[in-house]
């Protein structure tokens, strides 16, 4: 099948007017083919680009990955792949390790089984225990620990090695252990903590690669205490997750990211909870209550939890704060691909690779998902 007349976002994530193929194994034939055949359906200048990926989500529709409940896991799938957010990484929370073990079989099955119109489960965010107390932010303290190689490895092997990103704080005992033997398995990520500049220094010379909600649980900027965030930015291989709701970070202080990161280094996420497409009102996340009220999720202490907010929402919502449109739809979709290792499969459209992609209007504001090359 062959589409003409669009808007194409290319692998160079530049945008170019042209044609694809969708080949019937439902991957990426041609792309800006010389020649199409009579039949090619016409998208009459749409614009088309990849699916969007989602490495840090926590659920939607009244339903949490760490539930381990299967049905429930296909019930965020399906709303994700009609946002089109084609692949997902659902995140966990600080939990006991034999709540993250179920959860973790869940995701196994999806991934394993791929029910039709459902988001393409490609990875799993392990977000806790490993974290400070003084930044666990929405995190239950009751589950914090120390970094635990063998407790990972335990779990990680469990689920077959679909832990794709794991995160912790540097500062903790043990860490740069952690990170030296983690990072040969998946992504380590530095998340909820209280680092100094050469703790987190030390756990990305070791290895670390990726920072979880860029400003969110963790120290700010100080000209005299750097911190965290210097440390990421100093080194070329990490690359920082930051949501981009309108609520948890400042427009301005999202434009200061891709610029000190540069657009090859930013993944947007949604960070979404249960109560993501649900009306305001009382929810649970890690064994605690939150409230949403007028789009914004915060436990009972008022502090902030994660979004209410799907990632092409979020995707939009930078473009809104000035983000050039060719970077945030890589921060999107190929950046994430590559924080999960899956970059080969999904992320661009490109030959070979799976036709999940996302016909669009100029605004971005209507949109049509297609999963393998079918519609949604």
């Amino acid at each position: 099948m062959f589409y003409k007349n669009a808007r194409i976002y290319c692998s160079d994530f530049q945008f170019r007017m042209g044609a694809f193929e969708v080949t019937g194994d439902g991957k990426f034939g041609a792309v800006l083919p010389e020649n199409m055949p009579a039949d090619a359906i016409d998208l009459q200048g749409a614009t088309v680009i990849p699916g969007l990926c989602d490495v840090h989500n926590h659920g939607n529709s009244g339903k949490d990955f760490s539930d381990g409940d299967y049905e429930g896991l296909v019930k965020i799938a399906k709303y994700l792949a009609s946002q089109g957010v084609t692949s997902f990484a659902p995140a966990s929370m600080t939990l006991p390790y034999d709540v993250l073990s179920k959860a973790f079989a869940t995701g196994r099955k999806l991934a394993d089984q791929q029910p039709e119109g459902c988001s393409r489960l490609m990875g799993i965010q392990m977000e806790g225990p490993y974290f400070s107390e003084k930044k666990k932010g929405a995190q239950n303290g009751a589950y914090l620990k120390t970094p635990d190689y063998e407790g990972f490895k335990k779990l990680y092997d469990e689920c077959g090695g679909l832990v794709r990103i794991v995160d912790l704080a540097p500062e903790l005992a043990d860490s740069k252990e952690f990170v030296e033997k983690a990072s040969k398995l998946c992504t380590v990520s530095v998340a909820h903590t209280d680092s100094d500049y050469d703790h987190a220094k030390m756990a990305f010379d070791a290895g670390a690669t990726h920072l979880t909600h860029l400003y969110n649980g963790m120290p700010s900027i100080h000209h005299r205490n750097p911190g965290v965030i210097p440390a990421a930015v100093e080194n070329p291989n990490v690359r920082a997750e930051i949501i981009c709701d309108g609520l948890h970070i400042h427009p301005a202080s999202v434009r200061l990211a891709f610029t000190m990161f540069g657009a090859d280094r930013m993944i947007i996420i949604s960070d979404a909870l249960r109560c993501c497409g649900m009306p305001d009102g009382e929810y649970e996340l890690g064994g605690q209550q939150v409230f949403l009220s007028g789009g914004i999720a915060k436990l009972s202490d008022g502090t902030i939890a994660g979004s209410a907010t799907n990632l092409f929402e979020c995707m939009r919502r930078a473009m809104s704060f000035g983000i050039p449109e060719e970077d945030a739809v890589r921060a999107a979709s190929y950046n994430p691909a590559c924080s999960l290792g899956v970059q080969d499969k999904i992320g661009t459209i490109e030959t070979g690779k799976l036709a999940d992609f996302v016909v669009c209007n100029s605004d971005y504001s209507e949109k049509t998902v297609y999963i393998g090359g079918k519609k949604i």
